[in-house]
């Protein structure tokens, strides 16, 4: 009788131990009682009931990427890196691209009876919808516009994993591998792209040049004309101020020749004239090369404007 007890203690006690389930922080555990959904499961100690009720295994993949069953359901944010694979462009054009893809599980219940194998339905619907967009669009639009496809992707998968208690957060497009050939041609073009834009900086160069000499050259031609123009305005204003310098001075010494002339009875015409024709004479003979002087035939008036002057000093 004391073996049978004992055996029985230790019974109830593998029984306790076997209920008892520690679930981690960020795991949720699915509980079915009898083959059917009873309860989930949160982080901490919970209790079951063993032989009627039981975990659920479900599929989950890891890290290496393999596939396996557990009973734990990862309740944190997932990423998958997809390998490489082949995606026909609009204009037929062969290139591979691989995807990161971001998602997390919202409801474990529809992750664990809403699909048979979540990690991998997510791979084929993320690759199938992969080529759906990328075939909509030709390669040159594929290589800019991964933000358009990211969205797309993220879009549409979000929509199909909805039912699966599956929120998917981004996707991202790590490469996109054009075939060898097309890379070629399209450095060769990149090539000539860049040479195209260099002549055209040299061209803006020469030509923003050229109109900064003309300008300068422009410039410089009209500080001298405006330079000369001054100092012809000056030149004339001081011929001009010369000219009036000179005139009042004549015209003082008129006067005064005029009233020294005056006072002693003469006339100050004749006098005038008469040192008008002696300067003339002057001139003249400085400028005959033999000792010939001829006359002009008003003579007899300078000689009596002569007479005149003569009159005036013996007075």
């Amino acid at each position: 009788m004391g073996i049978v007890l004992v055996v029985l203690a230790v019974l109830a006690v593998i029984y306790i131990l076997s209920g008892i389930k520690i679930v981690s922080q960020s795991e949720n555990m699915i509980v079915e009682r009898l083959g059917k959904y009873n309860r989930t499961l949160s982080a901490g100690i919970n209790i079951i009931l063993p032989i009627i009720e039981r975990p659920k295994d479900v599929v989950v993949r890891r890290q290496n990427g393999t596939m396996a069953r557990s009973a734990r359901i990862d309740m944190r944010e997932q990423v998958y890196d997809f390998d490489k694979q082949s995606v026909i462009t609009k204009d037929n054009v062969m290139t591979e691209i691989n995807a990161l893809l971001y998602f997390q599980i919202v409801n474990p219940m529809k992750a664990a009876y809403e699909i048979q194998n979540l990690p991998l339905a997510i791979e084929k619907l993320t690759q199938t919808t992969l080529r759906n967009v990328v075939g909509e669009m030709e390669l040159d639009e594929t290589l800019t516009s991964r933000d358009t496809i990211n969205s797309k992707l993220r879009t549409v998968l979000d929509d199909a994993t909805n039912k699966w208690g599956v929120k998917v957060n981004r996707v991202e497009l790590q490469d996109i591998t054009p075939p060898e050939s097309i890379r070629r041609t399209m450095e060769l073009q990149m090539q000539a792209e860049r040479n195209r834009r260099a002549e055209i900086l040299k061209a803006e160069g020469e030509k923003q040049s050229e109109i900064l000499n003309s300008e300068g050259q422009k410039q410089a031609e009209i500080n001298a004309a405006e330079a000369e123009k001054q100092a012809n305005i000056l030149r004339a204003e001081g011929e001009a101020q010369a000219k009036i310098l000179q005139a009042e001075a004549e015209a003082r010494s008129i006067q005064q020749i005029s009233s020294a002339v005056s006072s002693t009875g003469s006339d100050p015409v004749n006098y005038l004239l008469a040192v008008k024709y002696i300067e003339t004479l002057k001139e003249i003979a400085a400028g005959q090369q033999n000792k010939t002087v001829y006359l002009p035939y008003e003579a007899t008036n300078m000689l009596a404007s002569l007479g005149g002057i003569k009159d005036m000093f013996n007075k």
